[in-house]
């Protein structure tokens, strides 16, 4: 079959990347959707079972550390463009250890960005690289993130986003490549692997373990569903223009003791608890190194240029992700075994 589009999506086993993936390959019958992706604990191919098997839809266990792995998936599958999201994005981790971050972050990054620019010649191409607004540092109790707002990362994490981010406006500039970036607020929704709050959260307080909450829980985030997400990335891959960044927020912000109360309010109801019952499980940690206050996106320019907004409220876009974590107790006793389960008894056991 002759393909419109041969689509490679990195990181298309993760969380945000295989929501980004089922969306192509459903919404796309004439675009070859290649998945890259090295399969690290947080990728699961278990994500994509209902499009595996699918006739567009292809999956490559690869490193974009690894050039030649790159340039072998570039000619065996003539990719006409890029959506990447393969990264480490753990903040905790990457304090804990910088170095993976850099050589996936950056490195991988510009890996990507070398391969795509040699490989594409005239024609229709798009690089959409997808970011975090963590690049842009902490805000105090006023304003917002805008597409011109000074970088400011304060963790190694947001620092490696942050160096990638510059390599894609530089190949840009230089080089000609046609790229588009996206910055992000948090994700949240189905298939989120149980380090990041929420999940973590529900996770907890089904088991009725301690919610280990950093500080005094008052930092605060905006948040957006990961399926508002995927189809943003989607009108900015297609509609966005060239050599842009666009800001992807979720109109929302909540304080993490805020958030937490929430959860532990709607999942008592949920399995029949007392009220009150959960709350009674936050627990407060010592606070994360350098952690930002307060993040909050301006979508303005998405939502004026390109028609996007999210289709959710937080709490109903909460409810439903609550819900999926209750009927799939299965996935979560999969990926929260093993190297996960060390990994949390080292983050927060002895907090």
């Amino acid at each position: 079959m002759s393909w419109k589009r041969t689509v490679l999506v990195t990181g298309g086993a993760g969380f945000i990347g295989s929501h980004v993936v089922r969306l192509m390959v459903n919404k796309y019958p004439d675009y070859r959707i290649v998945n890259l992706d090295k399969l690290t604990y947080a990728g699961n191919l278990k994500n994509l079972t209902d499009v595996e098997s699918a006739a567009n839809y292809v999956f490559v266990k690869a490193d974009v550390r690894d050039t030649e792995a790159l340039k072998k998936v570039f000619e065996d599958y003539e990719v006409t463009d890029v959506i990447h999201l393969a990264a480490e994005s753990h903040v905790d981790r990457s304090i804990e250890g910088p170095m993976e971050f850099v050589l996936t972050n950056v490195v991988g990054t510009v890996n990507l960005l070398q391969q795509a620019k040699e490989s594409w010649g005239e024609g229709e191409h798009v690089f959409h690289h997808v970011s975090t607004d963590e690049v842009y540092g902490s805000l105090g109790e006023e304003g917002l993130f805008e597409e011109t707002t000074s970088y400011d990362p304060r963790s190694p994490y947001s620092a490696s986003k942050a160096s990638s981010d510059h390599f894609v406006r530089a190949y840009y500039h230089t080089y000609g490549l046609p790229i588009k970036i996206s910055n992000c607020s948090n994700n949240y929704g189905s298939h989120h692997f149980p380090e990041k709050l929420i999940p973590l959260m529900i996770n907890n307080i089904v088991n009725k373990k301690p919610l280990p909450v950093y500080g005094k829980g008052e930092n605060i985030r905006d948040w957006l569903w990961v399926n508002d997400h995927a189809s943003a990335i989607d009108t900015i891959f297609h509609n966005g223009r060239v050599g842009e960044a666009y800001n992807v927020g979720g109109l929302n912000e909540w304080t993490n003791i805020d958030l937490v109360r929430y959860l532990c309010r709607l999942l008592d109801k949920k399995l029949g608890r007392a009220e009150g019952e959960s709350e009674e499980l936050v627990t407060f940690v010592t606070d994360r190194a350098g952690h930002d206050m307060r993040y909050a996106i301006d979508a303005t320019k998405i939502e004026q240029e390109l028609k996007w907004k999210p289709s959710v409220t937080f709490e109903e876009g909460l409810e439903s992700t609550v819900d999926w974590y209750l009927e799939n107790t299965e996935w979560i006793d999969e990926v929260t075994s093993g190297e996960y389960r060390a990994y949390y008894e080292e983050m927060y056991q002895n907090r």
